[in-house]
């Protein structure tokens, strides 16, 4: 779950990370009101969850309260379009008016969960205001990262190193280390899956100071974070994606015109490799569950065939908990309620696996069977549409 940049301040702010002054306005008037109150000389923010803000236009520095109020004019009920938006945008209904600062350096700092440290790491780098995947490919060199072990949490000389790293002189070291500290403690917390500052801003003044946040909870962790959950945005998030949600099933979004439905998120990863080691392109990640009902496959392919870029099916379930002809029957009511016949791949293996079969064999829907991964990535050469 993400946050919009206002409410990750405010919590960052509730650990004692300093944050500029300011307000979230919903309309015109509160935006203009609230440049007012910081002296007319403000920056108005547009709150979506997609970055690339400032190149978009999302980013607007005022100096003057009709300025803020053409800006915010301009801005709010708007769609914005980012590089990480796709071509829809997303709408902005709330703007975060703050004060400006005079800045000498921007810095990067962020938490997320380390892979190959499988745990959590901080990430911190001289390059900040700019995307840290571009820093990480073009100059790697300028990006520092330190392990966190989670029995000890962040240690003190951890902040130091990574000052030290920074070029930060021991006035600046250690409320910069500071920082780093409570972002652990944000991070913690709260579960989330990233904590990030860019910039952290260095102002002339001598201050350190987060000029941008970014939060993103871990969704399996809401039970925990009942004050949390009313903070998302659903106008922000993918619609298929927020239907899958309600009903409790696991969907990503992807870019390609093979809808997956599959239980169990191994094999939902492990079929998603073999769409792409055919030369296709899979048009989503789909886990509908070990123990899933007959309506909840339903739903489930309902969802895939929502998506206009679906062209064609797979279907991969290996039938446990979740009976291949229960699977098979909600396959068959998701078509038959959309009305519509799409082209289907299917690797139905376990219990009832016969039963299944049967079921999809005698729908009078498209259905074509394959036994294997193997006999799967087969047909999916083998079909043009799909190749």
């Amino acid at each position: 779950m993400k946050l919009h940049e206002y409410q990750a301040k405010s919590i960052l702010e509730g650990y004692g990370v300093p944050v500029p002054r300011g307000g979230v306005a919903s309309s015109t008037a509160e935006a203009t009101a609230l440049a007012g109150e910081l002296g007319d000389k403000a920056v108005l923010k547009a709150q979506v969850h997609a970055g690339g803000r400032g190149k978009a236009g999302g980013i607007v520095l005022v100096g003057s309260s009709a300025e803020a109020e053409s800006a915010a004019s301009a801005l709010l009920g708007r769609q914005l379009v980012t590089a990480q938006t796709g071509p829809e945008g997303v709408p902005i209904r709330k703007l975060l008016v703050e004060e400006t600062a005079e800045v000498a350096r921007e810095l990067y700092l962020a938490i997320t969960v380390d892979r190959i440290v499988k745990g959590p790491v901080i990430i911190a780098s001289d390059a900040g205001g700019m995307e840290i995947e571009e820093v990480a490919a073009k100059q790697p060199e300028r990006i520092h990262t330190e392990p966190i072990d989670p029995l000890l949490g962040f240690q003190p000389f951890q902040g130091r190193r990574l000052a030290r790293a920074l070029g930060l002189d021991a006035k600046l070291a250690r409320p910069a280390s500071q920082i780093m500290g409570a972002l652990y403690r944000v991070f913690v917390d709260n579960d989330c899956t990233l904590v990030e500052i860019n910039p952290l801003a260095i102002t002339c003044d001598g201050r350190v100071i987060a000029l941008d946040a970014k939060l993103e909870l871990e969704d399996d962790s809401m039970f925990r974070h009942s004050d949390l959950t009313d903070l998302r945005d659903p106008e922000q998030e993918d619609p298929f994606e927020a239907r899958a949600r309600e009903y409790g099933i696991s969907y990503v979004k992807l870019d390609g015109e093979v809808g997956c439905l599959v239980n169990g998120a191994g094999l939902a990863m492990a079929t998603l490799d073999v769409i792409s080691a055919a030369g296709a392109s899979p048009a989503n990640f789909l886990d509908v569950g070990g123990g899933a009902s007959e309506e909840k496959v339903a739903e489930a392919l309902s969802i895939i065939l929502s998506d206009p870029q679906v062209k064609r099916v797979l279907v991969n379930v290996f039938g446990g908990i979740l009976r291949c002809d229960i699977a098979a029957k909600g396959i068959v009511r998701a078509c038959r309620e959309q009305k519509v016949s799409p082209p289907i791949l299917a690797r139905i293996l376990g219990t009832n696996v016969e039963d299944g079969k049967a079921i999809l064999g005698e729908s009078g829907l498209d259905v074509t069977f394959a036994d294997s991964l193997e006999e799967v990535a087969e047909k999916l050469v083998v079909s043009g549409e799909l190749a």
